[in-house]
């Protein structure tokens, strides 16, 4: 089968890209090792920059921002996940006075740079008015805003792209138009848009540092704070590199909870398709 897609490669083909591999290797290697040499020449790496990070009170503030980060990605990939699902499902509706809305919700909200929806409801809503809007709530309702509209293209998308007929068995059997999408055609659009989605959630993740900008107390906040030491050297770049770290960390833990997700769902999609009548 792979040989009707693409040309086998030969002796020379794969030489030549046992040479490209290596020589991107050395490259990627060659420009952190600059970048890390040039750190270390203008003094990133000196014992008084990096003592503050040795401190059981800095060790445990940390620990309370990452706290605080998982709080509002949590509740901004749930929030997201929910308003995308109901949106991509109001956008097959039938109706036109349900499609039309979402249609232009989605469209709104997908089209608005995540911090200024952010800065929109904590600096602009208690302008009109609104009482009780704290940096997490901003946060959490940017975040939810953007990327709920994002993922209801993405569920909209893995939907529609399924064959048409296992709607038409669903129906056929005596489901619903509702059931037909929650139980059928929504697990295995999410399991087959799953890659997209994880990535998505990466990016939620990633985008509760812009929290640092309406004074929400999270990782970056918090490294901002400590680059700020004079006494200790202004160890901004230290604190830069652990919170890189951190964040690396948490995506790659979240990249394994996705993986351990999509096997569970896959095995469920054959039961429910089984039972159904689809399964081939």
């Amino acid at each position: 089968m792979s040989s009707v897609l693409f040309d086998v490669p030969g002796p020379k083909a794969r030489t030549r890209n046992v040479f490209l591999n290596v020589f991107t290797v050395l490259v990627v290697v060659g420009i952190i090792a600059f970048i890390l040499y040039r750190f270390n020449e203008s003094g990133q790496f000196t014992a008084k920059k990096w003592e503050i990070f040795t401190f059981p009170r800095v060790q445990q503030m940390f620990l309370t921002v990452i706290g605080a980060t998982l709080k509002a990605f949590a509740a901004s990939a749930v929030g997201s996940l929910v308003l995308g699902i109901l949106l991509a499902f109001g956008r097959l509706a039938d109706s036109k006075w349900v499609r039309v809305p979402c249609y232009w919700f989605t469209e709104l909200f997908r089209a608005i740079p995540v911090l200024v929806l952010m800065m929109i409801v904590y600096y602009g809503l208690p302008s009109a008015g609104v009482k009780g809007i704290t940096p997490f709530i901003a946060v959490v309702v940017g975040l939810i805003l953007y990327n709920g509209s994002v993922l209801a293209e993405v569920f909209r998308a893995g939907i529609e792209s399924l064959p048409k007929g296992q709607r038409e068995a669903g129906l056929a059997v005596g489901l619903s138009k509702g059931q037909v999408q929650r139980i059928i055609l929504l697990p295995q659009a999410v399991r087959s848009m799953l890659p997209v989605i994880i990535s998505q959630l990466v990016v939620i993740l990633k985008d509760t540092a812009l929290g640092f900008l309406i004074t929400y107390n999270e990782v970056l906040y918090y490294a901002d704070f400590l680059g700020s030491q004079g006494q200790y050297g202004s160890p901004v770049v230290p604190a830069l590199m652990v919170t890189a770290v951190i964040y690396v960390g948490l995506c790659l833990i979240l990249s394994g909870i996705a993986k351990l997700v999509e096997s569970k769902m896959s095995s469920r999609v054959k039961v429910v398709k089984t039972r159904v009548g689809l399964a081939g």
